[in-house]
């Protein structure tokens, strides 16, 4: 199972890597999913905005024409305005950001970009979690399904997004990347431990996610 990366790296605006040719990457690797990352928060640049979902509607259409699964990556930055009114990030992430990914997934559904899988930053309560997987799957999308980010956040964070999220029907998995493998690569590259000891770090790590999903998945399961 394996997924292709539609955006270009490293840009606030999601835009193709490969222009046009978008399409014919995709066919060329033939993954699992076509995925997209995409910065979008509704209540920041309009014209941003627009440019980015005229783009997406045209990664999604090609997705249900060529039956690709498409796996959306949403990150919903602060804006300025937001985080004075709340005072801060962490407080922007509990108080506003649920909020916002719920308009931003109404949004984008309504302008037709259709995704087969949400990627989604962690939630504080299961509660927000249960809002964005009954938006994911409004009106009838009763196939679609959502996966947490850890966003590059502390250890103590994603392991409570972890546990939120996966009690939560319709959550499925995932995908906990800078937090996983950063401290050992930066360690490898400062020569202060081997190439054998940074794998060795990197899989444990990703075990104790991998753990800590399950059981609180198992646990929801046999609640339900």
């Amino acid at each position: 199972m394996t997924a292709l990366s539609t955006e270009k790296s490293g840009s606030d605006e999601f835009e193709f890597e490969y222009g046009d040719a978008f399409a014919q990457h995709i066919e060329t690797f033939q993954p699992t999913f076509a995925k997209a990352l995409v910065r979008f928060n509704p209540e920041g640049d309009a014209a941003l905005n627009a440019r980015q979902t005229t783009r997406l509607k045209r990664l999604s259409d090609y997705c249900r024409g060529a039956r690709q699964k498409f796996m959306f990556e949403l990150l919903v930055p602060p804006t300025k305005t937001q985080l004075d009114r709340v005072g801060g990030a962490d407080r922007y992430d509990r108080h506003i950001r649920p909020a916002l990914m719920l308009d931003t997934i109404r949004v984008l559904q309504d302008s037709g970009v259709e995704p087969d899988i949400w990627k989604v930053e962690g939630l504080h309560s299961p509660d927000d979690c249960e809002r964005i997987v009954e938006m994911a799957r409004r009106d009838g999308r009763d196939d679609v399904s959502c996966i947490v980010l850890g966003h590059g956040a502390d250890e103590e964070k994603v392991r409570s997004w972890l546990q939120i999220a996966a009690s939560v029907p319709g959550f499925i998995g995932f995908a906990v990347g800078r937090t996983t493998f950063w401290n050992p690569i930066a360690d490898l590259l400062a020569k202060k431990i081997t190439r054998e000891e940074a794998a060795s770090l990197i899989a444990d790590r990703y075990g104790e996610w991998a753990t800590i999903f399950e059981l609180a998945h198992h646990a929801q399961a046999n609640v339900v």
